[in-house]
């Protein structure tokens, strides 16, 4: 497994972290202190941001766990990966793609995410 393998699947380990403490010890070792996120429901900015909204989206999906469902493309200093958010025993409740930039020493700088897969809002 390579390095930026390795940073998203801890990436997808601080979505599931639900010890505040923990999670915040992931997010310092993968993100940049100047790191922003932004998807169609949510956005951070800062590792503090960052660590606000991941918490934010825990509790609107409790005893959901995130997971990464492709390679990790990658080249210069861009990748991509798509993940889903599912419920342990449950179907897929939101698919998608996000598409991130490193920082000079290796940590995220941006994810910006795309949803493939999300329920109807009425």
């Amino acid at each position: 497994m390579n390095k930026t393998t390795e940073l998203i699947d801890r990436y997808f380990a601080m979505w599931n972290e639900t010890d505040a403490k923990r999670r915040r010890h992931l997010i310092a070792g993968i993100w940049t202190e100047s790191a922003s996120y932004v998807d169609p429901a949510v956005e951070g900015k800062s590792q503090e941001g960052i660590d606000g909204m991941v918490k934010t989206i825990q509790e609107r999906f409790p005893e959901h766990r995130f997971r990464r469902t492709s390679e990790v493309d990658c080249h210069h200093n861009r990748l991509r990966f798509r993940w889903e958010l599912a419920p342990k025993d449950g179907a897929v409740l939101v698919g998608g793609t996000d598409f991130g930039i490193l920082g000079e020493d290796g940590r995220l700088q941006e994810i910006v995410g795309f949803f493939d897969q999300a329920p109807a809002v009425p």
